[in-house]
């Protein structure tokens, strides 16, 4: 199980900073993932895969603490600077194109942007996205049809402004 974990460990750090914006909360929230998922390490299913497992903890924990805490909402903008740091090295034309997809992601509102990470990032398929969030799979598919559409109409504004 250990090993499992520290395979991880990158990408809930990742979605951690998607979801918190912050980097100290999305290291606090990865710390208590891996805390919960040893101490709850008997109710994972054998067999079944465990970063959506990691991920649905993850997710857990965070809405709990915006029901706990309130203030932690809106506390600090991650440049897209900052999530390039934990992709692997590129070419300077991939990172440049990455960063500026990432700007127009960060804007999407925080439920679109969430799910465009699962989905899109993370590979989840809509079903594992909704378990995830616990949102029907028509909500997934509602707000990743909202993003793609805020995404192309930004892209659009851009094209013809040059």
């Amino acid at each position: 199980m250990r090993q499992h974990l520290a395979a991880h460990l990158t990408r809930l750090w990742r979605y951690g900073m998607v979801l918190s914006r912050n980097r100290d909360i999305a290291e606090d929230l990865v710390q208590s993932t891996c805390v919960r998922a040893l101490e709850k390490s008997a109710q994972f299913s054998p067999g079944t895969r465990i970063d959506r497992w990691l991920f649905t903890i993850l997710h857990s924990i965070w809405v709990n603490d915006l029901r706990a805490q309130a203030v932690r909402q809106g506390q600090g903008f991650v440049e897209s600077d900052t999530l390039l740091e934990v992709v692997s090295e590129s070419h300077d034309e991939n990172r440049v194109q990455y960063q500026q997809i990432m700007q127009q992601v960060c804007h999407l509102p925080e439920a679109q942007r969430n799910t465009v990470f699962l989905v899109y990032v993370e590979g989840f398929t809509y079903q594992e996205a909704a378990h995830t969030l616990s949102v029907p799979i028509g909500t997934v598919m509602s707000r990743l049809a909202a993003a793609r559409a805020t995404l192309a109409n930004a892209v659009s504004s851009k094209e013809q402004g040059q």
